[in-house]
């Protein structure tokens, strides 16, 4: 038993390359960036948000919603981990339905190793 690794093919190169240039190919990048730019964007502006008025609205981020110690600022730094994982649960969700499926296409087309069937051959 070997642990050497076969050199690669001439073909398998351009196999790669022309994964790369197809309408598929480009269809699943764009695809992603349709997800993780906007998202990324509104995930700032939210963080933004909170750093914003924790500094320059101190009054408004104080103001106490229940009890004596759970305020604005808490309750919005909270927010700050459910919003995370909400968008982990979103993008979970896109990928499923958008992203996966037509890499498991790809995956499948250049013989590489499918979820769903394991390795070829």
């Amino acid at each position: 038993m070997s642990t050497d690794t076969p050199a690669p093919t001439a073909s398998q190169p351009d196999k790669y390359l022309a994964v790369q240039r197809s309408d598929e190919f480009a269809g699943l990048r764009r695809a992603l960036r349709g997800f993780v730019f906007p998202m990324t964007v509104a995930f700032f502006l939210w963080y933004a948000l909170y750093v914003i008025l924790s500094a320059y609205a101190r009054d408004f981020m104080g103001t106490k919603l229940f009890g004596s110690n759970i305020n604005i600022a808490l309750v919005f730094g909270l927010l700050q981990f459910v919003s995370t994982f909400v968008i982990a649960w979103l993008y979970s969700r896109y990928a499923d339905r958008k992203i996966d499926p037509v890499a498991d296409r790809i995956r499948a087309e250049i013989g590489e190793v499918t979820h769903e069937n394991g390795p070829r051959g």
